[in-house]
């Protein structure tokens, strides 16, 4: 079997098992909320000629290498994770929050002709977790005309597709402060392949030591060289932001990584939109 097959199957294997996820939990939050009369008939299923967006938005970028660069954000619903810290939790949290409000089920016609109307030259492709909806974007993503990223949390494995045509990989591998099982956040396979690229770029969330330590662990397994990898402080607040910031860079002097901020959260706080 070639690796594109295997890595086809892998990536099927783990949406079969997300969609049942899905489809339970949106639909126990709708009754829950409505009542069993009420529950409205699930929509978010992941398709390849639509995508479950959560919000498209332009702002400046955030985080990471492009830090402070305009650009357009699509952010797209659900997730593989469950990260206790994520600030994005609307996108895939149908237990705190009612996905069939949060989220909307898009034609790529719809989306490709909003993102044409927007000016910025630089699209971010986020969410949740992008590459669950691969075969949608490897449909949609050679039809547009901006520079492209994907943030990634680097458990699923990039398409031929997407590799041809995306400019800039963030790949945020979680760490043992976000709350996932390692079985669940790392996949060494995966990892392995977006440290061979030249334009992925390594960007960790750091909450304490024991996260550093495994950080520290993960790229040298992976050889990821310390001038491809940005630390960034965990974080909601401007104040804590700053805080672990302060420390992290004393690690970034010593080390020779790239210290990350949260650019939106320091301009604008916990807010959606920015």
């Amino acid at each position: 079997m070639s690796k594109r097959s295997s890595d086809r199957r892998a990536r099927r294997a783990g949406l079969t098992s997300f969609r049942s996820y899905l489809v339970s939990t949106v639909d126990a939050s709708a009754r829950q909320a409505r009542g069993p009369t009420h529950a409205r008939q699930v929509k978010l299923r992941i398709v390849p000629d639509r995508l479950v967006v959560s919000e498209v938005f332009d702002s400046v970028q955030g985080e990471g290498p492009s830090t402070g660069v305009p650009s357009t954000f699509l952010r797209l619903g659900l997730c593989n994770l469950a990260c206790v810290w994520c600030d994005t939790a609307y996108t895939w949290d149908a237990r705190r929050f009612d996905l069939q409000d949060e989220l909307r089920s898009r034609s790529l016609e719809e989306v490709a002709e909003d993102l044409a109307q927007r000016a910025l030259k630089n699209l971010v492709l986020t969410g949740g977790e992008p590459l669950l909806q691969a075969d949608a974007l490897d449909a949609l993503v050679p039809t547009l005309t901006q520079r492209i990223e994907v943030e990634t949390a680097g458990t699923l494995a990039p398409s031929p597709t997407l590799l041809a045509h995306v400019a800039q990989w963030n790949v945020s591998p979680k760490l043992a402060s976000s709350g996932n099982a390692v079985s669940k956040r790392r996949r060494d396979d995966v990892l392995s392949t977006f440290a061979s690229i030249d334009h992925a770029y390594f960007k960790l969330v750091i909450a304490d030591d024991t996260d550093l330590e495994e950080a520290r662990e993960l790229l040298d397994v992976h050889g990821v060289p310390r001038e491809r990898t940005w630390l960034m402080p965990e974080g909601t607040t401007p104040e804590r932001i700053a805080e672990r910031g302060r420390w992290l860079a004393d690690v970034c002097t010593r080390e020779g990584f790239r210290l990350g901020t949260r650019l939106h959260v320091v301009l604008w706080g916990d807010r959606r939109g920015v």
